[in-house]
């Protein structure tokens, strides 16, 4: 099954993963150049920030289409709020 969100939200989150991808190269030269802890530690919570919006976008477009479209076609709804439940049980 592909991504549910439409081209405009594809773009949104590729432009989102891309600056995400700009940070941890960031992050990376933060630590090789031995900055204070407390800036790298700033830029990590800033990173995992970031990763946590795509995944609220991903999981909130998941929502909105495929799960809402299975309901109304009466289709797999049940496997699909399955599968959603058990990725959630897995976040710590």
């Amino acid at each position: 099954m592909s991504l549910c969100g439409t081209d405009q939200n594809k773009k949104r989150l590729i432009k989102r993963l891309n600056r995400i991808e700009g940070q941890v190269r960031g992050l990376s030269r933060m630590v090789e150049s031995d900055r204070d802890c407390i800036e790298v530690l700033r830029q990590v919570v800033s990173v995992s920030g970031a990763v946590r919006g795509v995944w609220l976008q991903i999981v909130s477009d998941h929502l909105r289409g495929c799960i809402q479209r299975s309901a109304m076609e009466n289709e797999n709804q049940s496997q699909l709020i399955d599968e959603l439940i058990d990725h959630l049980n897995k976040i710590r």
